[in-house]
């Protein structure tokens, strides 16, 4: 269960009270306020309950009552029902094969429903995992027939859109169809360098720490709430070649963590930015 409300007195004993008569058990609880006076109140629970299929209807009807005297904006999800990935990837492997690998290895407890590329570069590395592979070209005068055809693929198959190195601009179309739930991964530490050649600016400019962010996609272009960033220090004997290496095994990295966090249902998203109950 994630919630989010004005902060007042009562809210975790009113919540706790609430699950205990229902017959939960939480097992797990974290909260964050942004401003005991007047802020936000953010709170996740963990809670199991005995007949589950049965008793969950019965508990979201009845916390209407907990969540309008709150003015509580909440959502419950069941932990067992796997989130569905529709991955979306061009030229670049490395932040597929990690997200890949980790769901392989049963790190990423998610269902990848499919990837879809505007190349057919990735097809057989792809398949080879046993995951349905689509291949939509994309040209300028192309993109509004590419994303509707995009889109009719997925249908209801996929919870969460990853970009994973997805070279092209997503329409505000598909991300009025997944509000926060379209995560791309940027090859800078935002903000950051603007225009072609990141790594080549880098470069140029000297720079001492290089580094990737992971964020929801908004209309504005790398403009949504960041859910995770990582760094790492480099030198003036890091040449252009180094960074982009160095760079993408934070990429990988950044974004497998934020898929990861999606999928466990540990972000709460407030205007324009993210709390992230990872623990």
């Amino acid at each position: 269960m994630l919630i989010s409300c004005p902060d007042r007195p009562g809210i975790v004993a009113a919540v706790s009270q609430f699950l205990y008569e229902h017959g939960a058990n939480i097992v797990q609880s974290d909260q964050y306020t942004m401003n005991p006076e007047g802020g936000m109140f953010f709170i996740r629970f963990e809670f199991d309950l005995a007949d589950m299929d049965a008793q969950l209807p019965v508990l979201q009807e009845d916390f209407g009552r907990v969540a309008d005297r709150f003015e509580m904006k909440w959502h419950t999800f069941r932990a067992s029902r796997k989130k569905r990935l529709a991955i979306f990837v061009s030229k670049e492997d490395h932040c597929l094969l990690e997200l890949l690998w980790q769901w392989q290895a049963g790190d990423l407890d998610v269902e990848i429903a499919m990837v879809i590329s505007n190349h057919d570069d990735m097809r057989g590395l792809v398949e080879s995992f046993g995951i349905p592979y689509h291949h939509i070209p994309v040209t300028p005068d192309t993109k509004a027939e590419a994303e509707r055809k995009q889109l009719e693929t997925i249908g209801r198959s996929a919870d969460l859109i990853v970009l994973a190195r997805y070279m092209q601009i997503v329409s505000p179309k598909v991300i009025e169809q997944f509000p926060n739930r379209i995560i791309n991964i940027h090859h800078s530490f935002l903000p950051a360098f603007v225009g072609g050649k990141p790594y080549a600016q880098a470069y140029n400019r000297g720079v001492k720490i290089i580094g990737a962010t992971a964020h929801y996609v908004t209309e504005e272009l790398d403009g949504g709430p960041i859910i995770e960033q990582d760094v790492q220090r480099v030198s003036h004997r890091d040449d252009v070649p180094s960074l982009k290496r160095i760079g993408r095994t934070i990429e990988r990295v950044v974004l497998a963590r934020a898929v990861k966090w999606h999928a466990e249902d540990r972000i709460l998203v407030h205007q324009n930015k993210t709390v992230v109950f990872h623990g």
